[in-house]
């Protein structure tokens, strides 16, 4: 059975996340204390201990996110002798998750990913000042009738398809006062509910182009090497392996739309049947289950979650 592992993106942070690991297994431990040592910062404490609304806060989520995940990849690689180079088609992340992807992949080291999403975090959350962008999420519009929205709440403005999640799920991203144009237009175009999110910038929008020339500035200072498995791109929803793609794929990704419909679609036409989520929370399991009802989701977040997914290979 073809597998993919793949890697959640913000929202699916929570105080406490990656404690339970840390506690049970040295390799998870060693993983926190690198993050914390890469930002002269105790993150661990942040996520382990709150406060919940500084957890949230852009530049902290984003390295905290990954640390969990990379901290779960080196339990199961120890655990359940995980080696992806032999056992995966392909990785995947979900926009900031496609940086703890390449980490789990070998092709950034743990250190450079944690400054690499520092630098993303503070870059994203700067572009734009606060109360000038929004994002909004349009429940049961099909991407194409979305994008129809999007163009027509611009009227000069920015108003940009952010995330195309799948089930119908489709988040946009712009100027406040155009995505709240977009909110009003969905209802009229059929959508089941359309919602104002609660985040602090417009991200993947056209208003993100400064943090794409900081990280396309970032990108160029660290080693990038070849995966061990192709990475399927959040820009392109296709497998890349080639370090200056990569690179490319991620500045693009910060102003583009997160193809993850599409991304899952392609690893399900591979041949893939299982995807992995390594990391915390659910999000994408629920996701993969809508986009590929054939394939099987498992979460690998805590060490119940490592124990089963150990005694499943091992059965």
């Amino acid at each position: 059975m073809k597998s993919a592992f793949v890697f959640p993106g913000q929202g699916s942070q929570s105080v406490g996340m990656g404690k339970a690991l840390a506690e049970n297994f040295p390799q998870a431990r060693a993983v926190f204390d690198e993050v914390d040592d890469a930002l002269s910062q105790k993150l661990s404490t942040l996520m382990w201990d709150g406060p919940a609304d500084e957890l949230t806060l852009t530049a902290n989520a984003q390295p905290a996110l990954m640390a969990v995940s990379l901290a779960a990849m080196r339990v199961l690689e120890a655990e359940a002798g995980l080696d992806l180079k032999t056992q995966a088609a392909f990785v995947a992340g979900h926009s900031l998750g496609e940086y703890s992807a390449l980490a789990a992949a070998g092709s950034l080291s743990v250190a450079d990913t944690a400054r690499l999403l520092r630098i993303r975090g503070n870059a994203m959350q700067g572009a734009v000042p606060v109360g000038q962008g929004a994002m909004a999420a349009l429940l049961g519009l099909e991407y194409d009738v979305a994008l129809e929205v999007a163009r027509e709440a611009a009227q000069g403005e920015v108003c940009d398809a952010a995330n195309d999640n799948g089930g119908g799920q489709v988040v946009v991203s712009g100027h406040k006062a155009a995505v709240e144009r977009a909110v009003a237009i969905a209802q009229g175009k059929g959508a089941k509910r359309a919602v104002m999110l609660n985040v602090s910038a417009p991200f993947h929008s056209a208003l993100m182009a400064p943090a794409a020339e900081a990280m396309r500035e970032a990108l160029a200072k660290v080693t990038v090497n070849a995966p061990a498995v192709p990475l399927v791109a959040n820009v392109t929803a296709a497998p890349v392996t080639e370090p200056d793609a990569i690179r490319d794929g991620l500045v693009r990704q910060v102003t583009g739309t997160v193809r993850w419909r599409e991304s899952v679609a392609f690893m399900a036409d591979q041949g893939v049947e299982s995807f992995v989520e390594v990391g915390s929370g659910k999000v994408l399991t629920g996701l993969v289950k809508r986009i590929a009802p054939g394939a099987t989701g498992t979460a690998v977040g805590t060490p119940e979650d490592v124990a089963a997914f150990t005694a499943s290979l091992k059965g």
